[in-house]
């Protein structure tokens, strides 16, 4: 390993638009990002896949998603190759090339790279973080987490979070503390020892939590609108030069509303969830600004490499008119203004589970159309910034047209596949023909370095295929075709956007990207020749990539699932000896279900309390408890809560007591609370049940709870005074009925 070989720190954000940050134009404060911001480069023409599993799996691995078996969320793994959600060992991560070149590998924050069905304490753990190379992890396996009561895993295994949300845990606190602890024990440890940190904290995905005073710093901020906002937003990015002179601002789509034509009771529900996003951004600096901080007080912040960048364009999945429960629109539920007007005061907290309208997202992607899971400049243009004084020679900023040579701005069309190469030739790290006794395929991205120093250098390619759920463009010798296909998932991109919903009848529009940085000028009635060239090479792309079959519903994958090893039955026994049981281990209660406990209850009934299970939490879950005697079943849907309590207490000695949740022929749920298998007590409602109670996993907790509470009935840990013996689930339909598979669409974002 070569002498002064650079530490490298990726900080990779979620679901954070081109111009979140106050670098890029947005004017929330974001001072330590447009710190290194000021000190490095940014990159105006970077782009990623446009959803989060795919872009990690090309981070790491330098290939295309689909060449790698990522070409949708890890949690739906398919047969077809590119859906496999199985990182193959022919593309060894960075991580392991880099620990094989001395360096020590630590990752903190969100994973999202192990297939569905690979989750729970089983494994297997090939395509955990340590299987794929890191030396040391914390953090959370799925899409996104509650931030005030995540399920954390360390290494290999699940653990408790070091505090509760009583106590003021925040899960992005708790991910920049272990990320300076690893660092700082490594240093201390071999001082000088080159590391590599992935830094991923979950942050800007839904749900949108902060404490309240981050978000009040910015009350009344937003309350001209988005129209305004956007256009301010853009002012700022052209006087920066972040975006080059002659960009035209895309128009507002006929889908979000203009701001003028609100009325009062929405502009303020919608102002203050911006806030809230605002606050939380403004929180995540912060502990971004502790990391490096820490890095320039350990003395090794000149010699990182270090890059800042979000995994996709903003979130339009909150719709319309955002949520205060994510889960809802999962379940084709829009929420009612009313209820969310009264929700206003603890927006962002321990309540709820929000993100914002997408009147937002579309802001946020300033000055591009679209926005996460749409392969348009809104979904796969994104902010990366690069920092590494001993690297950057001084005064290299931008150049011709990208906003001059102060700026620090690079104007080169770059993919997230291309970091790998950047950080193996920055490190002096060959890539080797064989890694583990598994040849490598090739690997599709090419080095950035060149640019660091030469802001005229040229862009490491010149052609890039983009495909999402059935969206897609290609981008070759300046060119771009984008097709106007709308994926289907969201019910209100569905009814209401413009375009496609059949790949026979798919619009290509064609764009000239050097000249028309916003993708705003339609030239394909001009140039129909160069449309139907850019088409063909988007097959030829596709065929060598693995992208076909391209499916653009969840009912496409559903019926073309990978088997699990080991299957989970309709039926099985859990003894609280083991500890929590991750839910990716549980029979689906989509059909239905019975989950009950084997207990012994004390003799008095006033003695007789507790959780006897509990799985989620009162934005997603189940539970049956027990207070004073009497037994209570529960389960939070996304709009609402079902309850009911026994008709007669528990008698004492051994008993079975739990509950029954029972979907209805004629619509709705019943719930039944059980003892001895006789109905004590039912209730009914019209949701249906999910198909995954929490978008962020959850596991069943066998005699007490954690974090948050399914009801306010009771209050976590409470635990179960008597003994628990086993609970046993018994579940009914494995799979949804047809009809109901689209709806599931983005339950596992």
């Amino acid at each position: 390993m070569a002498n002064r070989a650079p530490n490298v720190v990726v900080i990779l954000l979620d679901d954070l638009g081109f111009a979140q940050f106050g670098s890029y134009g947005s004017g929330f404060s974001t001072p330590n990002v447009d710190r290194l911001a000021t000190g490095g480069l940014r990159y105006n023409r970077f782009h990623v896949t446009a959803l989060c599993s795919p872009t990690r799996a090309s981070l790491l691995t330098g290939r295309n998603h689909h060449a790698v078996g990522m070409g949708f969320l890890a949690d739906l793994a398919t047969r077809a190759p590119g859906y496999t959600a199985r990182i193959p060992r022919s593309a060894a991560a960075l991580p392991r090339l880099l620990r094989g070149a001395g360096y020590n590998t630590m990752a903190v924050g969100k994973w999202h790279l192990v297939p569905g069905g690979e989750r729970s304490s089983a494994g297997p753990y090939d395509r955990w973080p340590l299987g794929l190379g890191f030396e040391r992890y914390y953090g959370f396996l799925r899409g996104d987490a509650n931030h005030w009561a995540p399920e954390l895993v360390r290494d290999n295994s699940y653990v408790e979070p070091p505090a509760g949300p009583s106590d003021g845990y925040h899960l992005t606190e708790d991910l920049a503390d272990e990320a300076i602890r690893m660092v700082v024990n490594q240093q201390q440890s071999a001082p000088g020892k080159p590391f590599f940190l992935y830094f991923a904290p979950g942050a800007m995905h839904a749900p949108h939590h902060v404490e309240r005073s981050w978000a009040d710093a910015y009350a009344g901020a937003f309350d001209h609108g988005w129209d305004r906002w956007r256009e301010e937003v853009f002012a700022r990015q052209l006087a920066s030069g972040v975006v080059p002179a002659g960009t035209t601002l895309t128009e507002r789509p006929s889908w979000v509303r203009a701001w003028a034509d609100l009325p009062a009771d929405e502009r303020r529900v919608f102002a203050r969830m911006h806030e809230v996003y605002a606050g939380f951004l403004s929180h995540t600096d912060a502990q971004i600004g502790r990391v490096v901080d820490t890095l320039e007080k350990l003395g090794v912040l000149d010699n990182t490499l270090l890059f800042v960048m979000s995994d996709n364009g903003a979130s339009a999945e909150g719709g319309v008119s955002g949520t205060a429960n994510e889960h809802s629109f999962t379940h084709r539920v829009v929420d009612d203004l009313a209820d969310n007007l009264g929700r206003l005061d603890d927006w962002g907290g321990q309540r709820h589970y929000p993100h914002y309208a997408w009147g937002w997202a579309w802001a946020g992607n300033t000055p591009f159309r679209l926005w996460k899971r749409y392969t348009w400049l809104g979904g796969t243009r994104v902010p990366m910034i690069v920092h590494w004084p001993a690297g950057i020679t001084p005064g290299t900023g931008g150049g011709a047209g990208d906003g001059g040579a102060a700026t620090g701005v690079r104007g080169q069309f770059a993919h997230v596949i291309d970091i790998m190469p950047t950080v193996l030739e920055a490190c002096g790290v060959p890539l080797p023909e064989s890694v583990d006794g598994a040849a490598q395929q090739r690997v599709d991205g090419a080095s950035l370095l060149p640019t660091f120093d030469d802001p005229a250098a040229p862009s490491p390619r010149t052609s890039q295929y983009f495909e999402m759920l059935g969206s897609r463009s290609i981008v070759a010798d300046g060119w771009k075709a984008t097709t106007d296909h709308v994926s289907q998932g969201v019910i209100e991109e569905e009814q209401l956007m413009e375009g496609s919903r059949d790949f026979e009848t798919d619009r290509w529009s064609l764009f000239r990207l050097d000249e028309d940085f916003s993708e705003a000028h339609d030239l394909a009635e001009k140039h129909p020749d160069v449309v139907r060239g850019l088409e063909r090479q988007w097959f030829v792309e596709a065929g060598a990539n693995k992208v076909m079959p391209i499916v653009d519903s969840i009912a496409g994958r559903f019926g073309d699932l990978l088997p699990r090893e080991y299957p989970v039955g309709q039926s099985l026994v859990l003894d609280p000896a083991g500890g929590p049981v991750s839910d990716d281990a549980l029979p689906l209660l989509f059909g239905g279900g019975r989950i009950t406990a084997d207990v012994e209850v004390p003799a008095s009934a006033d003695e007789a309390n507790g959780v006897l299970f509990a799985l989620g939490d009162w934005n997603g879950g189940f539970a049956a408890y027990v207070v004073g005697g009497v037994l209570h079943a529960v389960a939070a849907l996304p709009s609402s809560e079902i309850a009911v309590s026994a008709g007669r207490p528990l008698p004492p000695g051994r008993h079975t007591a739990g509950l029954e949740l029972r979907p209805d022929p004629a619509g709705g749920l019943h719930i039944e609370a059980l003892i001895d298998g006789e109905v004590v007590g039912a209730a009914h409602v019209d949701d249906s049940l999910p198909f995954v109670w929490q978008h962020g996993g959850a596991s069943i907790h066998l005699g007490q709870d954690r974090g948050l509470p399914v009801s306010d009935g009771y209050r976590p840990p409470f635990p179960w005074t008597g003994t628990l013996h086993q609970v046993r689930i018994d579940a009914g339909a494995q799979l949804p009925p047809e009809q109901d598979l689209l709806r599931i669409a983005l339950q596992v974002d």
